[in-house]
């Protein structure tokens, strides 16, 4: 039986490129298509990559109150980011734990827009709006699709009403593009310098269709979510429920930088800073030794003593890498630290490396 609750106004574009929608978030998702993966991977990487990212639920938050609800229910500082902005930030139990993440975007006129997956942030708002006036409405006409790679301001510029080279990274701004209204951030979830367009499901597919068409001769591609772990793993960008859970403190997998410490109140404060210093893991990378990713799950070992798990592995055909985000002990959590891979029906060596594996300076994203 389908679990599927949401669809896409893309399904047919998805099925037409060999997939089978998958659910991810209630919603048909392309995980495969009938192209290579790692062409996709190239694409992002060389050209452009073309996602339909409209699986991750997108929620308004307008009335008076709407900012005072973002800034509790996130634990970054919403009253600093000025309409056009937004910010990503951990959405708290109030144990402190992570059950979500999200990205909120000031939209101006007392509207924000909060972009989620498939935690509970939804549940979370509706907590903190409580006694608020405030209007919380999820929009699944709202679509978006992601166009991600060092030759997406290339494309979208001849087609945009307004000069996106101008737009900084986690802006945001209203303009037409192939003549359809819709808003352009400059944020991705690939570890290039990209941009997402939100639109009304009633032009996404004629936007869809021209980026692609446009971008056909510099050597875009429609990219999976095969793809999408690839590029996401080399640029060390965590997916809730792999690399976090609501077992997890923000702490623990990285998400501290997140986390506003001269803020006022909100979800979690006090027992988010009560477990600083607690940490049982620390995120890490690694590199196993191996031509093929990791399956997820195996267990880390050094000198026969377990330190850590495996996560979110990927195969790095263009770094020729089998690489992984793992949790491991802080210990372990050294670079340069040699660990053991302990799998169902196979071992192997590994070693501790930096992250994020690729463009560790972020030139690519930040350009």
């Amino acid at each position: 039986m389908s679990n599927l609750t949401r669809s896409s106004a893309l399904a047919s574009r998805h099925k037409d490129l060999g997939s089978g929608l998958e659910d991810w978030n209630g919603m048909g998702t392309a995980w495969s298509y009938d192209s290579d993966p790692n062409d996709e991977h190239d694409a992002v990487r060389e050209a452009a990559g073309l996602f339909d990212m409209s699986p991750l639920k997108k929620v308004y938050l307008r009335g008076p109150d709407a900012g005072l609800v973002a800034d509790h229910v996130t634990t970054r500082d919403m009253t600093k980011v000025p309409p056009g902005k937004s910010a990503y930030g951990a959405i708290l139990t109030e144990a402190g734990k992570v059950c979500d993440d999200a990205i909120i975007a000031n939209n101006g006129g007392d509207e924000w827009l909060l972009c989620h997956g498939s935690g509970e942030s939804m549940a979370r708002l509706m907590e903190s709006a409580s006694g608020k006036n405030v209007d919380i409405e999820l929009d699944d006409d709202l679509h978006n699709v992601s166009l991600q790679g060092p030759k997406a301001l290339d494309l979208l510029t001849p087609h945009s009403s307004s000069d996106l080279s101008d737009l900084k990274y986690f802006y945001h701004q209203e303009t037409e593009l192939f003549g359809h209204r819709c808003r352009i951030s400059r944020t991705g979830y690939s570890g290039e310098r990209g941009y997402e367009i939100f639109a009304d499901r009633s032009v996404v597919c004629d936007l869809w269709d021209n980026i692609l068409g446009h971008g056909k001769p510099l050597g875009v591609l429609p990219c999976s979510f095969t793809a999408l772990d690839k590029v996401r793993v080399e640029a060390a960008l965590l997916f809730f429920g792999y690399d976090m859970t609501e077992d997890h403190s923000p702490w623990e997998v990285g998400l501290g930088f997140t986390i506003s410490r001269k803020k006022g109140d909100f979800r979690g404060k006090n027992a988010v800073f009560a477990l600083e210093g607690q940490e049982r893991f620390r995120l890490a990378g690694i590199e196993a030794d191996r031509d093929d990713a990791l399956a997820g799950g195996e267990r880390l070992l050094r000198e026969d003593q377990e330190v850590g798990v495996v996560n979110s592995p990927a195969w790095s055909h263009r770094m020729n890498k089998s690489l992984a985000l793992a949790h491991l002990h802080p210990n372990a959590a050294v670079p340069g630290t040699r660990l053991s891979v302990a799998g169902e029906d196979f071992s192997c060596e590994a070693i501790v490396e930096p992250i994020p594996f690729f463009d560790r300076d972020k030139s690519r994203t930040h350009a």
